[in-house]
Parts: C-alpha cells; structure tokens; sequence
C-alpha cells in the first residue's frame, strides 16, 4: 500500500463517526438551559419589602394619631348653652360722657340734615354781658349789634349753630378773629329745634340774596363752613 493510500485510510478513520457522535465546533451556546432562578432569595426580598412597608405606614398613623387619644372620644352632642343671659349690662359702665354727645350720627344715618356747628377752641366762651360790662373790652374787635330775625328768606349767611346764645356770641367773636370778612357785617341769633335738641343759629346779614351768595362763598374759600338761609 502506498502512502497516499495510508493517509486516506487514515482520515477515513479519524470521520468514522457513529449516529450519536457530535462535532463539537459545529453546535451552538443556545443549546444551554437557562440558569434557574433563586426562589428562597425572591421570597426574602419580598418579605423585607413589606416589612418596610408596615414600618413606614404604622410610623405614619402613629405620628398622625398620637394626640387624639388625650380628650374624651367626640360624641356628636350640641354644646349645652350656659343658663341665663350671655350678655348682662354692667350696674356701673363708667367712661367719661364728652359734651355734645347725642343722635347727630343717627339722624345723619336716616338722610335729615343736621347744622353744623364751629369749634371753639379758644376755651370755654364767656358771658356775653361780662364783656360789655368790662371797659377793657373795647381793645378786642367789636361784636357788631344783632339785628331783627325778621328778614327776606336768602338774606342770611349761617355759620354756625350752638346749643345756647351765649356760645353762639362767643362763635360770632371767633369768627371776627378768624377773618376780616365780617368786619363791620351785622348778625342774627335764630332759636330753633333739631333732633339733638334745642339750637340757636349764629347768621350774618348779607343785605340782599346776591350779598349773601357772595359772602357765603367767600366765607367758603378761607375754610368757613356757611349756608344761606
């Protein structure tokens, strides 16, 4: 036999393979079965997972229910109201009572029409007749004398009302220091009736209709509350 023929037989030999021999580099990795999964180390993770989970919401109701338990349960009943009244005026309310207080903001609340009074502030007027009794007097500005109520409607100026008629002269006084514009202008003191009681109105003449007008508007532009009557 040769040697070519050796050789032949030789490889012939080496894939003689039987039915259920394999080549190993002819089969592929998928053939491998799949790893098994761990089933205890799954059931721990599970259970650690919910036990977190019940700390977390037993510490949360705790946290949100820790004061409620401190009172009596709640048992849906009316709150008894105490016996008598619940407002009692006081036998003694004390406070101080100011001059002039009255219904003017009650009257003015219903839409009525209440005069307007000048203040004073130079203190508590005096008496008319101690002035004209006191020769020192004249060095003040002279009151001019008051006239007759009886004048045409529109002819008067009122600017100011006041509960008595020694104030309403003292207001006419004031009002000659507060300006020179009723220098020499004639006045009137009119009794009347209003909610707040009874008032005496403090009026300059302004001669005719249009006198008045401009006077009261005058009156008006230096701060002088005043109304034609």
């Amino acid at each position: 036999m040769g040697e070519w023929e050796r050789g032949a037989s030789a490889r012939e030999q080496e894939l003689a393979l039987e039915d259920d021999d394999r080549l190993p580099w002819l089969e592929s990795d998928e053939e491998d079965e799949p790893a098994a999964y761990d089933t205890g180390r799954l059931v721990g993770l599970g259970l650690i997972m919910l036990v977190v989970l019940a700390l977390l919401v037993g510490g949360i109701w705790f946290l949100t229910h820790r004061g409620l338990s401190d009172g009596p349960p709640p048992d849906g009943s009316l709150i008894a109201a105490p016996e008598g009244p619940f407002k009692v005026r006081p036998t003694d309310p004390g406070g101080k009572i100011f001059p002039g207080t009255g219904d003017t903001s009650f009257a003015v609340g219903e839409g009525k029409t209440v005069e307007g009074r000048i203040a004073n502030n130079s203190g508590p007027p005096s008496p008319i007749a101690s002035l004209a009794a006191s020769p020192k007097a004249t060095a003040s500005p002279t009151a001019t004398p008051t006239v007759d109520a009886g004048l045409p409607a529109g002819t008067a100026v009122q600017v100011g009302a006041y509960s008595s008629k020694s104030d309403a002269e003292a207001g006419w006084n004031t009002l000659l220091r507060q300006t020179s514009l009723l220098s020499g202008v004639h006045y009137r003191i009119i009794e009347g009736h209003a909610d707040i009681g009874r008032v005496y109105r403090l009026q300059a003449v302004g001669g005719d209709h249009t006198g008045a007008v401009q006077l009261c508007a005058k009156l008006s532009a230096e701060g002088i509350a005043c109304q034609v009557k």
